[in-house]
């Protein structure tokens, strides 16, 4: 009976956990996210408006592990014939699929269901093709983007699709969306359980930096080097540091940042060597961070 009682109690602090995030980050977030979807910026960098902002794909309420990446893909919005997902294929909502005219029109009805689709992405039809190499590399932590039980999630700089990748919009683009919205990611850790944030690439490391102000320690590690045949090898580099800050917001524990400068989705030739040297050293310095909290929490 107390095991039971244990477990209905962790249950219902875990139900007040995710509800507390929801409300007190998410929706904030979300409806500040959608008014500067108005902004000059967001249509000058070619933002899909008629689709949702995405704050989150996975669970924020519960995942002490988090991936970064810098912009959600315009396939989370419309297939490869550029036509927008629907039925079953549909990732997130957008205007047509809430029956809107204009994001003025939402309610909180239609930001819920907003949030339940980001909460629940890994549960339906996620861009596999992007975020299994990924998960592969955040296993080594324990925790898993398809895994309820253990749930890591991903964030992005800017949680805004936009109509092109974003190689290849211009610096003014990309700044102007930084200058819009950089600030989110703060607004997403400061009452969030994540305790360790993961940067996949040198394009995100870097962003990273300018939009929060915090410079990562950087390290050469032989081992990542990517081999050429007609040049130098390129070589492989990890960041890291442990902050308490995030584009001015205080977080309520430190949070550890480590990051790499192969893409792992993009970067050519990525090897599995290269990759498992990766995801060891990941595993390493996260699940370390992640034992420190746990000891100052019990």
């Amino acid at each position: 009976m107390t095991l039971q009682l244990n477990m209905l109690a962790s249950l219902l602090t875990t139900e007040r956990t995710a509800t507390a995030v929801r409300q007190r980050v998410l929706f904030p977030t979300l409806v500040t996210l959608l008014d500067r979807l108005a902004n000059d910026s967001a249509r000058k960098a070619e933002v899909i408006g008629w689709g949702s902002p995405v704050p989150v794909f996975g669970d924020l309420a519960r995942a002490r592990v988090a991936t970064l990446g810098l912009n959600p893909s315009n396939r989370e919005f419309v297939g490869d014939d550029g036509v927008e997902l629907a039925g079953e294929d549909r990732r997130f909502h957008t205007l047509a699929s809430l029956g809107l005219s204009s994001w003025d029109d939402a309610h909180s009805g239609h930001l819920d269901r907003i949030l339940v689709s980001c909460s629940e992405y890994f549960n339906r039809n996620p861009y596999d093709r992007w975020f299994r190499r990924l998960d592969h590399v955040l296993s080594a932590t324990g925790t898993s983007y398809y895994d309820s039980s253990s749930p890591a999630c991903h964030l992005d700089l800017i949680p805004y699709a936009t109509g092109r990748k974003w190689t290849e919009l211009t610096a003014r683009q990309r700044s102007g969306l930084i200058g819009l919205a950089g600030d989110t990611l703060g607004l997403l850790l400061y009452r969030s359980c994540v305790r360790v944030l993961i940067l996949n690439g040198q394009s995100v490391v870097s962003h990273f930096q300018e939009a929060t102000g915090i410079t990562l320690a950087r390290s050469a590690i032989p081992q990542w080097a990517l081999p050429r045949r007609s040049i130098d090898n390129v070589p492989g580099y990890a960041y890291h540091g442990s902050v308490d800050t995030v584009s001015g917001y205080q977080l309520s524990e430190r949070l550890l940042v480590l990051g790499f400068n192969h893409n792992l989705q993009s970067s050519y030739g990525v090897t599995s060597r290269v990759i498992a040297a990766i995801r060891a050293w990941v595993g390493e310095a996260a699940n370390e961070a992640l034992r420190q909290s746990a000891t100052e929490l019990s």
